[in-house]
């Protein structure tokens, strides 16, 4: 009988779309733990509890947008693995740049623990 060999630890490729489906989890995530960490901020759930956010009063059109905002990057966990090729790069393509800007444009707007959150994001 031949010595047991041990097994070798081998990298298998991991398929793009499932990169991105990770990637997007990952904004995903972030986005949550950003939000949850912002309500420890001196004043934030009082300004909060008085219909007002960051970017001005808390209306219903701001709150479907904030609510698209982290239901975007939720969806394209999925569809980054389950769209067409062509129509997931573009896809893919164009929401990255555009969240990209967007979390930019935050961390000059907050504090220490968000900009942290949000540079996470960047990368």
């Amino acid at each position: 009988m031949p010595p047991k060999q041990a097994s070798v630890f081998e990298d298998g490729t991991v398929p793009v779309r499932c990169k991105l489906s990770a990637l997007w989890t990952a904004v995903t995530l972030l986005y949550l733990y950003g939000d949850y960490f912002q309500l420890y901020q001196p004043g934030k759930l009082p300004a909060m509890l008085a219909g007002r956010t960051d970017i001005g009063p808390a209306t219903q059109a701001m709150l479907l947008g904030m609510s698209a905002m982290l239901a975007i990057p939720a969806l394209m966990v999925f569809l980054s693995v389950a769209l067409p090729v062509r129509l997931n790069r573009w896809l893919n393509l164009i929401l990255g740049i555009l969240y990209s800007i967007i979390m930019a444009l935050a961390v000059q707007a907050h504090g220490t623990i968000t900009c942290f959150m949000e540079c996470l994001r960047l990368a």
